[in-house]
């Protein structure tokens, strides 16, 4: 086939799933549309305005907001009866303090965190009162600023100074919108003090100079100890006190105007991640304290809060507008009124509900006008309770104006308690609309999706499976079905436009891939139809001719059918929650199966009975060869089974334990036990690249003088070295680590470097010149094989060659064949042609998995190995079955297209 032919080929398989991909994608991370309003004082919704010209008279001047990144709810909360706690209880033992001996001034909740729990999601919803959705999930690295509406525009739109410091992550959110800033990089988790230490340094000094009216801080010490350590390791609980005496002294300091907020912007799991959306890594804690009384006092325990339910209050609090895009609610202690004889005690907060329902339907109405992906159903609800609300307190606030001296009796406190259910009920189904509508998965284009993934899938199986009619007809099957594609997309696009709908690359990117499917299909099947009656015409035996084409679709039926209810299987809870095993199930079932199949035909003997083997020679050599199937079965079986070491556990397993490999070494708090697991890792590692090593000389690889042949031989045990030393520095105890502070910050940022590095130097070594064998140009002659004049000595020598030789006869016969004649021209005689393909895809994927390895904790790198011996026994076996099967007649070969299909 030609080489452009090919090239097009390849790019038109990437279209082929690129497509499906994308299609699936944009039913499955929706996009919620922003608006860019902004909310503004002249536009208050609020009927008095005699205290404050914006929406509500302030009651704070000032606020401290203190964000101590994945504060879990526990591990704030504190327990006296608690006599053996674990590291990360009853630390904070200041919040309690507070809670306990001033009810009125302080209050600790459970705050809920909105999933995906990752820090910049977090801080948005934090700020915006909005949802992020999943698609904002890999910003989390490169955060962009923020073009809604926030609480830090409008501090700043209102005056107000905002002092900043802590994670960087901020600043890139929020650029040029803080007074000053002390930012502090956030990306190295391995470090635990210098973002705390830094806070610690300016934190107290900038309270006391009293030039702000906002002063954030963002710790992260707690979140990073997780990821190193977990949260059951010592180094959290010192973490945790640090975290005690700052807001010990911090509260000591703060003036009666002054607001305290303390919260964690999101959980962490047992081991120290977050992320996602289970208990540990959405529940967090808030704590609010005030040097002026400001709550009721209360038996019960605090309501569950929002994360951004914190956006509304504190808004009002201070004195500004509420977000214009905000859907969070109030939180309800923080405007209840001290009951006083011949005082509305529900007052305070119906006003407070009444701005904010009047925001909401304000922003729903804008977001509809613009998106129209809200249920118009449940919108036409919601306008009528908020209609129902407003006339109510509308009647309610008429009586108290038409009364000079009006004292609240049962009835009117009564109307008031059911206004205010009315409109946190309105408020709160705002909500959950709102999360239906952003969370909602198209199932449509999900399913059309999988639809042209699956045909791509199947695409590139019909052509591995029909090599040579591909190349012979590579016109009717490759050029044509690209030209019916683009006469789709040219045909859609043009309804598009004369319809006037927007035309999108992916529509078109679609309908290509589809019309492309159907010429393929169309031509492949047409010319099969074409080829077995001709055959059938030649066949003498009908019989024959029946059973062969049945065989042939048994072939592509069975393996077929198998991973499609594989597939299909993955729409069962149950099976999607132990996946692991039942996958791994499949795989020993299927491998097991394949080798006793083949030995069950006689494949592995060749069909020779007993005498013959005893009498031929060759009878070694096929034992040989069923030992070392065997052997690879046995490897295969014992690779999954201590594969099966690695797991973690889903939420839905609640009485389940992550497997410990999945936790760092640096979580270990036994030294004796910590070296040993790192000297499993750095021989786990090292047996890789030594196997690795072996393959290729073992297939005739690494024999020229290529770069690509000294970078693997050089390279990859460099790179091993580099991510052991690395791996040797993380392991090292925080006391080690404080004494060689300096140079570790250099180490744990050098080492990774040279790392990806050398990968991507890698990467583009191979995309240069991929090829490790020898390889050697010479001319066409019309030499024989071995010279027949030569002496036997010269024929013994020249014998060594034949293979080249042999190569070389071939290519100029190929040569003469197509071309029709004898002029010299160059060839190439390659020595290791059996991997010189495999042997460049084998080098890419050992340089992303170097990347992998560097990325997980160190004691996965076992698993790596294991996951390459598995790959190569699998490999090695499908290639055994498959070559044994075509030596015959074909038969059994049904389980061996099963493996192809996994492979």
């Amino acid at each position: 086939m030609p080489r452009l032919a090919t090239v097009l080929s390849l790019c038109w398989t990437c279209l082929l799933f690129s497509a499906g991909l994308g299609l699936f994608l944009s039913g499955f991370l929706l996009v919620r549309l922003e608006l860019r309003s902004p909310s503004s004082c002249l536009h208050s919704p609020s009927s008095t305005r005699h205290f404050n010209p914006c929406w509500m008279p302030r009651r704070f001047s000032r606020a401290v907001v203190v964000v101590i990144d994945a504060l879990r709810f526990d591990f704030a909360k504190y327990d006296p009866g608690n006599t053996n706690p674990k590291p990360y209880e009853n630390k904070l033992e200041v919040i309690h303090q507070n809670v306990v001996s001033k009810p009125q001034h302080a209050r600790l909740f459970r705050f809920r965190a909105d999933p995906p729990t990752t820090t910049m999601q977090r801080i948005k919803g934090m700020t915006t009162g909005t949802l992020p959705t999943f698609i904002d999930v890999g910003s989390n690295f490169a955060s962009t600023a923020i073009e809604e509406d926030n609480l830090i525009q409008q501090f700043v739109l209102n005056k107000k100074k905002v002092v900043f410091m802590g994670d960087d992550t901020w600043e890139a959110l929020f650029p040029n919108k803080f007074a000053r800033s002390f930012p502090f990089s956030s990306f190295n988790v391995r470090d635990l003090h210098t973002v705390d230490d830094g806070i610690l340094q300016h934190i107290f000094t900038t309270v006391e100079a009293g030039e702000w009216d906002v002063l954030i801080a963002h710790f992260l010490g707690v979140d990073h100890c997780g990821h190193r350590y977990g949260p059951r390791h010592s180094m959290m609980a010192e973490k945790l006190n640090q975290m005690n005496q700052m807001l010990r002294s911090l509260i000591a300091t703060l003036q009666n105007d002054t607001l305290l907020v303390v919260m964690g912007d999101h959980g962490m799991t047992e081991t120290g991640d977050h992320g996602g959306d289970s208990e540990g890594e959405v529940d967090a804690a808030l704590f609010i304290y005030s040097p002026l009384p400001m709550f009721e006092i209360k038996t019960e325990d605090p309501e569950v809060v929002s994360q951004i339910d914190l956006v509304p209050t504190l808004a009002l609090l201070l004195g500004i507008p509420i977000p214009y895009s905000n859907i969070g609610m109030v939180i309800a202690d923080m405007f209840t009124s001290l009951p006083k004889l011949g005082d509305d005690q529900y007052l305070e907060h119906a006003k407070a509900l009444r701005i904010n329902a009047i925001q909401v339907n304000r922003f729903l109405e804008s977001y509809f006008q613009v998106a129209k992906d809200l249920p118009l159903e449940k919108l036409s609800y919601l306008k009528q309770l908020f209609s129902t609300a407003m006339a109510e307190y509308n009647d309610l606030i008429t009586d108290q104006h038409v009364f000079e001296k009006f004292i609240p009796n049962q009835n009117h406190l009564a109307r008031m308690q059911n206004l205010i259910i009315t409109m946190r009920r309105y408020l709160r189904e705002t909500k959950e609309m709102c999360q239906e509508s952003w969370a909602r998965f198209n199932p449509v284009h999900m399913l059309c999706g999988i639809i042209l993934l699956t045909a791509a899938c199947v695409h590139c199986f019909l052509v591995s499976e029909n090599v040579s009619t591909f190349e012979s007809l590579h016109r009717v099957l490759l050029f044509y079905p690209i030209i019916w594609g683009l006469a789709a997309a040219l045909i859609v696009s043009i309804w598009m436009l004369i319809s006037g709908i927007m035309v999108k690359s992916l529509t078109l990117c679609c309908w290509v891939a589809v019309g492309s499917h159907l010429g393929f299909h169309w031509n492949f099947w047409r010319s099969k139809y074409i080829k077995n009656q001709v055959a059938n015409k030649l066949s003498q035996s009908s019989i024959a001719a029946i059973q062969e084409k049945w065989q042939s679709w048994w072939k592509i039926l069975i393996p077929l059918g198998l991973t499609l209810l594989r597939c299909g299987a993955m729409f069962s809870n149950s099976f999607v929650v132990n996946e692991g095993q039942v996958v791994s199930f499949l795989l020993k079932s299927i491998v097991t199966f394949t080798v006793l199949e083949l030995k069950w035909n006689g494949k592995l003997n060749h069909g020779l009975n007993v005498i013959d083997m005893h009498r031929n020679p060759s009878f070694v050599t096929y034992k040989r060869e069923s030992l070392y199937i065997i052997g690879l079965l046995v490897t295969f079986l014992l690779c999954v089974l201590c594969s099966n070491n690695f797991y973690n556990c889903r939420e839905e397993l609640a009485n389940c334990e992550p497997s410990s490999f999945l936790r760092p070494l640096s979580s270990l708090s036994n030294r004796q036990e910590r070296n040993v697991h790192y000297i499993l890792s750095v021989l786990s590692l090292g047996f890789l690249v030594y196997l690795i090593r072996k393959w290729f000389l073992h297939y005739g690889n690494l024999n020229s003088s290529h770069l690509i042949v000294l970078f693997v031989r050089l390279g990859f045990p460099f790179i091993a070295f580099c991510s052991c030393c690395y791996w040797a520095v993380n392991a090292a105890p925080e006391e080690t680590s404080v004494k060689l502070h300096d140079m570790k910050e250099k180490i744990v940022v050098v080492l990774p470097g040279i790392v990806f590095g050398l990968v991507t130097t890698g990467f583009f070594i191979v995309l240069w010149n991929p090829i490790t064998v020898f390889v050697k140009e010479n001319r066409q002659s019309d030499e024989t094989l071995v010279p027949s004049c030569k002496s036997s000595a010269e024929m013994k020598a020249d014998s060594l060659h034949v293979i080249p030789l042999i190569y070389r006869k071939i290519q100029q016969s190929m040569k003469i064949h197509f071309n029709g004649d004898r002029d010299e021209s160059r060839t190439v005689a390659a020595y290791g042609l059996g991997t010189v393909y495999s042997a460049a895809l084998l080098i890419v994927i050992v340089l992303l998995a170097f990347l992998l390895i560097l990325l997980h904790n160190e004691r996965m790198s076992l698993a790596f190995l294991l996951l390459f011996l598995e790959g190569f026994s699998l490999l090695e076996i499908h290639g055994m079955a498959r070559n044994l099967s075509l030596q015959t007649d074909n038969t059994g070969m049904y389980f061996v297209q099963e493996i192809s299909f996994i492979v």
